[in-house]
């Protein structure tokens, strides 16, 4: 990717598996540190590492990445927590609920159902700081994104886009479906780490009403 980068692919498609597999890698190199390396970023499928040709070459780092793919043991993965997120659902917080309840002929009693349901994994942070991939959505309200993005979705917005579901995590442009509204703050780009959320842990929502949120708000 260029003569500062180099990719690293390891599938084709969202799977879980793929995604474990991203964050092995990721936290093999992370905890091995090599003089030049200056950047990982890791997404669903792969792995970007941006490095300094001044100190490193790209052979090396290939030699260091098969080292570590060919060496598990090096990859000392952090327990994932799981993170109970509250969410506002519907009326102007999530202003799609409805059209997504008429999308699958559900109500929105019906699709609040089928999203707290599943416990999601964090596949990756991207878009914007803090923003979490999230997957996967049931079928039963996998939905398209909007054919008109929003020019601006508040933060803590929850949104659907096909199998995927997300939180935006600052105020920004955006075109999935939203649903409803999370008081959690997200990003803090004071905070160690300022993501609340990082790869690879689990997500599970639950409903709660606007005086429940603002509850929420002034017991943090």
């Amino acid at each position: 990717m260029g003569d500062r980068s180099l990719l690293v692919e390891l599938g084709d498609e969202i799977s879980p598996a793929i995604n474990q597999s991203v964050q092995e890698l990721f936290t093999g190199i992370d905890s091995n540190p090599a003089r030049g390396i200056l950047d990982l970023i890791p997404s669903y499928r792969s792995l970007l590492v941006i490095y300094d040709p001044l100190y490193i070459s790209i052979d090396e780092i290939k030699a260091r990445i098969i080292d570590i793919w060919k060496n598990p043991d090096q990859c000392r993965m952090p327990q994932p927590q799981t993170v109970k997120i509250p969410v506002v659902y519907g009326g102007e917080r999530g202003p799609d609920l409805q059209q997504v309840a008429l999308y699958h002929d559900l109500t929105p009693q019906e699709v609040i159902g089928f999203h707290t349901g599943p416990t999601y994994r964090v596949y990756m942070i991207g878009f914007t700081p803090g923003y979490p991939y999230l997957g996967e959505v049931l079928d039963e309200i996998a939905t398209p994104r909007r054919e008109t993005p929003r020019t601006i979705v508040p933060k803590g917005s929850v949104g659907i886009a096909q199998k995927q579901t997300g939180i935006y995590s600052v105020d920004s442009p955006g075109g999935w479906q939203i649903i409803g509204w999370t008081p959690v703050k997200l990003f803090d780009p004071d905070g160690k780490p300022p993501s609340h959320l990082v790869m690879g842990d689990r997500v599970q929502f639950f409903a709660i009403t606007e005086q429940e949120a603002a509850q929420w708000l002034t017991e943090r």
